[in-house]
């Protein structure tokens, strides 16, 4: 199958299929577990600290498979590469669903991430080919919903799963969806054949992996060992940095490398790649603050709080839905620039809320920024490819899941230190206003009675009020501060042509020793 002739593949419809069942397996994966880790904690007699490797070792795992994806699909073809994929992925799932101990859980998430990796750069690569130019935006915005909508679904259908049933649920659920999308892929996905001439560039794989794991384990680790003022973090800061200089070093310096540097001189794609980062460091990290947000502070019930967030994901298809209509008629850069308007506004609003936020203006707010992150993502995914050679697809849908993946991490990290500190800080200036001068503790009223910092309770009571205001606040400066990460995006606008035409062919690079 090729690219020149998307317009003759049979069974299009049904190839459709099985590449956004196998999306949304994988991006569901990312976020699904994450509401049953106290469970798994106590069936698994872990600590916290341990527990959290079982999000930790998938992450580092599918991160550093990423990137060989181009080359592997190549090598092996791209029907034989996927059928392996989705076979390890759900093997691994069920494994995971019947670990019995905690070594065997961090060991079958390790071999999850590392079948799963290939599965959403290999689905958009195969879409892109099997849709012509004219309807790409449309088959865009099908792949996308499975992309964005999985990881803001995932801990709704987590949460379900673990209390209905139990946490080993979270994984067999993958069973019958990867069987039936293997058995679709098998009968209708034409086949091409691998080139078994390549050789691997080992030299660049290992120094990248070297980069990405101590990347991904610093920003695992920093909150817990305190950043800097821990050795573990430097030495890991170092071994990242080294590694990702090794790796820009040997791109640019081997005969035939790992990952192609014509990849990058492509004005659309570079541009894409640090949009699609930017939107990762968005994507999870506030969904990741907002469930703990409504939870502890706005008292809502976990259930509730799930549900709470699922009109993201309405906001995003239909976003994508239209997005995909007008993609063909609107230039694609407009749909960005009103997308990460939205986006950013929405961000704005919530550095405003308190915890008795109206649940209309909740909900309202939540469904534009799901409707943003739509206008956003789509258009990205045709206009990063509108110029793109087609022999570099496979390897631009693997450096496009990279980025956004590396993005997510550093997002999450990031907020979480900040929402930690910032709660520190604030709880200290807070605590400096209350003195005996301060007119609220004066007088015979109730707080004078209840808020006496002389008596424990009143100590007590009055630093859970400070502790209260101090998250409060630490959380509406994260926001803001996604603010600003969304806002500086629209000049990357400027750098983007609109694609009128599919690139020409050309021939294809091998990696080799």
């Amino acid at each position: 199958m090729t690219a020149a002739t998307p317009d003759k593949v049979p069974h299009r419809a049904l190839i459709t299929g099985c590449t956004m069942i196998a999306t949304l397996m994988q991006a569901l994966d990312s976020t699904i577990a994450n509401v049953a880790l106290p469970y798994m904690q106590g069936s698994l007699s872990a600590t916290y600290d341990q527990i959290t490797w079982v999000l930790t070792s998938y992450v580092i795992a599918a991160a550093i498979m990423t990137a060989p994806v181009g080359w592997m699909a190549t090598r092996f073809g791209r029907k034989n590469l996927f059928l392996t994929c989705l076979f390890g992925f759900t093997a691994a799932s069920m494994l995971c669903g019947a670990a019995q101990s905690l070594t065997q859980m961090v060991v079958f998430r390790l071999l999850q991430g590392v079948f799963g990796a290939a599965l959403v750069p290999l689905s958009q690569a195969t879409m892109l080919d099997i849709y012509p130019f004219e309807k790409r935006a449309q088959a865009m915005a099908i792949w996308g919903i499975g992309v964005m909508v999985g990881p803001i679904l995932g801990p709704t259908l987590g949460g379900y799963l673990t209390d209905a049933y139990n946490w080993r649920w979270v994984f067999y659920v993958n069973l019958p969806f990867g069987l039936l999308a293997m058995t679709g892929l098998i009968m209708f996905m034409p086949k091409a054949e691998g080139d078994a001439g390549m050789k691997f560039d080992w030299t660049g794989f290992a120094v990248l992996a070297l980069g990405i794991g101590a990347f991904q384990m610093m920003l695992d680790r920093g909150q817990d060992q305190d950043w800097f003022n821990a050795r573990e973090i430097i030495v890991e800061a170092v071994l990242a940095g080294l590694g990702c200089y090794l790796f820009v070093v040997h791109m640019f310096t081997a005969e035939r490398p790992f990952m192609p540097p014509a990849v990058f001189k492509d004005r659309n794609f570079a541009a894409a790649l640090a949009m699609m980062f930017a939107v990762g460091m968005v994507l999870l990290a506030s969904s990741a603050l907002l469930a703990p947000y409504l939870q502890n502070l706005a008292g809502y019930p976990v259930a509730t709080a799930g549900m709470a967030m699922a009109p993201r994901g309405i906001g995003t298809m239909a976003a994508m839905v239209l997005a995909g209509n007008l993609g063909t008629r609107i230039d694609q850069r407009l749909l960005m620039a009103i997308g990460l308007a939205m986006l950013s506004g929405t961000m704005y609003a919530m550095s405003g809320w308190t915890p008795d936020v109206p649940e209309r203006q909740l909900l309202t707010v939540i469904v534009l920024q799901g409707f943003g992150m739509g206008l956003i993502f789509n258009p990205l995914s045709v206009i990063a490819f509108a110029t793109l050679p087609i022999h570099l697809r496979g390897d631009g849908a693997a450096l496009l899941s990279l980025f956004r993946n590396i993005g997510a991490a550093i997002g999450i990290s990031v907020t979480s230190f900040s929402l930690t500190r910032g709660t520190q800080v604030a709880h200290a200036e807070l605590a400096g206003l209350m003195t005996p001068f301060n007119r609220v503790l004066q007088g015979n009223g109730a707080a004078e009675q209840f808020l006496n910092p002389a008596t424990s309770h009143g100590a007590l009571l009055m630093d859970q009020m400070i502790n209260r205001q101090a998250q409060i606040i630490a959380y509406n400066n994260d926001y803001l501060l996604m603010t600003w990460v969304t806002l500086p995006a629209l000049l990357l606008l400027l750098l983007m042509r609109r694609g009128n035409k599919a690139a020409a062919p050309a021939e294809s690079h091998a990696a080799m020793d």
